[in-house]
């Protein structure tokens, strides 16, 4: 194949000195024996999208790589040391259990230092979570977490950091990327200052221990605690390194750990996808449960952000809930302690995203705060904190099994939220009630919301063009009725209008603009579209909600909402 000449002038870049013999040898390989993969690895460079730089490991521009990490550091460095003059600058680096994470991390710890600035680098890996607490703890200006989530083995990452805790967002972003797209690769300063370079650990782990510890207590009686049992599994990943020591010292007594996922291990070998949103990921963790007759399961995903939930339904059956699921039950209770404490006066907000369930909103309104939404990605609600500090934050989540609980940690978090699941579950057994017979009991206060995602992966250069004409159908042919029922709103967050199609009248949206377009229909449904931005995927969220007047005709509302579902998905025929 005939490779652009674009692609070749990045090629021929990577082939000076300026890069490492086993890195110039690689490319001449690919060069001569996959064409293909070196226009992948070449035609664009990473990005940062909703969870930072994250891409396949390997050599080139559009790959994760000493080079592509060591220039972002570099520019990183300049920004900070920009950013604060006349400071010493700190930043703390964690990483998790992935190939490559702890070489890759030392890397990026080379680059500060070489710079001057002190670096705070974790030991072994360790939860992004924790990554988030330490920047805060340490008065750091900035923290780095080199982790890729969820995604498969080949992938890596590199999250960026800001005072606060929370990632990196506008307008530090942009102008980070500035900085960093201005540099040549052999502006990278990769020779290490050991003097600036320190180890840490233990003393943060127990700091973190502790916060978790009150931020997610609501004293639970001992025997309530005794009774639950609990399946436990890091899914190969960092969480091993706090929850079971978390659970211990908050009292949890019969918590079986599956031990086969236990070993940190980044091939992730048990699973097809260490995804907690996989029913999947779970099925070793769920096997367990029903032999030692556990209550609940919970596993955390390799970086310990997010977790998946399994309880037992109302046969006794272990089932798997969503992240719009669990959300719901921890703001509701959150809520309910604060209101018993006599801690509500209208001042507090929870937080969600335009993609999350709409029944947030109606926990908010039924307890007289607010409920601030803001665009994919957790970033966005750490910086509610930001953005608001009259005000106090309580909770909040995101469809995607990701929750926050209280301020001391600025980013999901499944090790603080595994705690207070444990809480909700071990106070409903004790009150002859389940986690999911309270959440089935939360729909018949605020209405039954029902949602459900369709993911379509399509890699490759061809597979982002596809991605690219999909949105700019869904953009510029709005469907006018779905499911025989008229569309009366479009939110475009890209061009920042809220369309109503039925009058015509359009309203400014209050976002930064993204790629992400929402249809509202006249019968309370939302679908909303949006390119992943850390994946090669597009997804398609649903949304559908009718009225439960009583728990005993669950069943038969699931079944017409699920119906109803299915009828859209097919319309749609999206593939």
């Amino acid at each position: 194949m005939e490779i652009e000449k674009t692609v070749l002038d990045k090629v021929n870049v990577w082939l000076t000195p300026t890069f490492d013999s086993e890195t110039q040898a690689a490319i001449t390989e690919m060069m001569a024996s996959a064409p293909k993969e070196l226009e992948d690895s070449f035609y664009r460079n990473l990005e940062f999208g909703t969870g930072g730089m994250r891409g396949v490991m390997g050599p080139g521009t559009n790959r994760i790589n000493k080079y592509t990490l060591g220039k972002a550091t570099q520019g990183l460095s300049d920004y900070l040391k920009t950013s604060f003059p006349g400071e010493d600058v700190k930043v703390a680096i964690a990483y998790d259990c992935r190939n490559n994470s702890d070489t890759l991390a030392k890397v990026v710890a080379d680059v500060f230092s070489a710079n001057g600035i002190k670096v705070y680098l974790f030991e072994e890996l360790r939860p992004t979570p924790e990554l988030s607490f330490a920047v805060k703890h340490l008065n750091c200006h900035a923290g780095i977490v080199l982790t890729a989530s969820h995604n498969p083995p080949e992938y890596n990452g590199y999250k960026v950091y800001w005072q606060d805790g929370g990632q990196l967002v506008p307008p530090q972003d942009k102008e980070v990327i500035t900085v960093i797209e201005a540099l040549d690769y052999a502006d990278i300063k990769f020779e290490s200052n050991p003097d600036l370079i320190e180890y840490i650990g233990h003393a943060i782990d127990k700091e973190f221990i502790k916060s978790s510890l009150v931020n997610a207590s609501f004293n639970t009686a001992a025997e309530a605690k005794n009774a639950l049992k609990i399946v436990y599994t890091p899914l190969h990943g960092t969480s091993v390194k706090l929850i079971p020591d978390l659970l211990e010292d908050a009292g949890y007594s019969q918590l079986h750990i599956v031990a086969e996922q236990a070993v940190p291990n980044g091939n992730f070998p048990t699973v097809k996808s260490p995804n907690p949103e996989e029913p999947e990921a779970l099925k070793m963790a769920v096997e367990l449960a029903d032999q030692v007759n556990a209550d609940l399961v919970i596993g955390t995903d390799p970086d310990a952000d997010r977790l998946g939930v399994a309880v037992r339904n109302g046969n006794g059956i272990m089932t798997l809930l969503n992240g719009n699921q669990t959300m719901i039950l921890m703001t509701e209770f959150l809520l309910n302690e604060w209101q018993k404490k006599g801690r509500l006066d209208g001042k507090q907000f929870i937080g969600s995203t335009i993609v999350s369930t709409p029944m947030m909103h109606e926990l908010a309104s039924a307890y007289g705060i607010e409920c601030k939404v803001g665009l994919t990605g957790f970033k966005w609600i750490a910086k509610m904190i930001v953005d608001f500090p009259e005000e106090e934050f309580i909770g909040g989540g995101e469809e995607s099994f990701g929750y926050m609980v209280g301020d001391a940690v600025r980013d999901k978090d499944a090790v603080t939220s595994t705690l207070l699941l444990c809480e909700i579950a071990a106070q409903a057994k004790a009150n002859a009630s389940s986690l999911y017979q309270e959440l089935l009991k939360l729909y018949v206060k605020y209405g039954f919301y029902k949602e459900y995602l369709i993911s379509l992966t399509k890699k490759g250069r061809d597979g982002a063009a596809e991605i690219k004409q999909m949105m700019v159908d869904w953009r510029e042919n709005p469907r006018k009725e779905i499911n025989g029922q008229r569309v009366i709103m479009l939110e475009d967050y890209q061009s920042s209008t809220a369309k109503n199609l039925l009058t015509g009248a359009e309203e400014q949206l209050n976002f930064p603009k993204s790629d992400v377009l929402i249809y509202y229909l006249e019968d309370g449904t939302k679908i909303c579209a949006r390119p992943s931005g850390t994946e090669p995927k597009i997804k398609f969220y649903f949304s559908v909600n009718d009225a439960l007047d009583d728990v005993k005709n669950f069943k038969r509302v699931e079944e017409a909402l699920d119906q109803k579902i299915k009828n859209i998905v097919e319309e749609l025929d999206l593939k």
